[in-house]
């Protein structure tokens, strides 16, 4: 709603997914995948080589800290420079390492850059989560503002950049 309320227009295509069965191994995201990718077994088609991002928003709903890079160290200027825009909404973190049970490992799978956001936990992983507990009550109304702005703004730096999101080195 963000990007479209601002009329920006990006040079690249966004596209939004809401997977389902991802507790039952990424089913709704390797059904999308396999379908425009190819077989999880099979080389990824050229298809795949057309796609810069995938970014990842599942741990929860606490602040946006910064991003997961999955191992991929030529994509942190990238990241640099989108967080350094946003000022004070996120402090920016990038950290080297993966971190897994998302969404991202399928199109990781593909050497699609792949991206976790890096969240405040608050009481995702100790009360919440997978429980009777996990509601809109408890997420927290201001952090759900600044995440939103800060995908905005990931995104349409993503998708507007004159260069793709590098490879990870394989």
């Amino acid at each position: 709603r963000i990007l479209k309320q601002s009329g920006v227009t990006p040079k690249r295509t966004i596209r939004i997914g809401l997977w389902g069965g991802e507790e039952q191994a990424f089913i709704g995201s390797v059904a999308y995948a396999t379908s425009h990718f190819g077989a999880l077994n099979q080389p990824p088609n050229n298809d795949s080589k057309k796609v810069t991002a995938y970014l990842n928003l599942d741990n929860g709903a606490g602040a946006i800290r910064g991003i997961y890079l999955q191992g991929n160290e030529m994509a942190r200027p990238v990241f640099r420079n989108i967080f350094n825009s946003l000022g004070s909404l996120s402090s920016g973190t990038l950290t080297i390492e993966n971190t897994l049970s998302t969404d991202h490992e399928t199109f990781d799978h593909y050497n699609i850059p792949s991206f976790q956001f890096l969240q405040d936990p608050i009481s995702y992983r100790t009360i919440t989560h997978h429980t009777h507990l996990d509601l809109p009550e408890y997420i927290p109304g201001e952090d759900l503002k600044k995440n939103a702005v800060i995908m905005a703004w990931t995104v349409y730096s993503i998708a507007d950049a004159d260069k793709m999101v590098p490879r990870k080195l394989k």
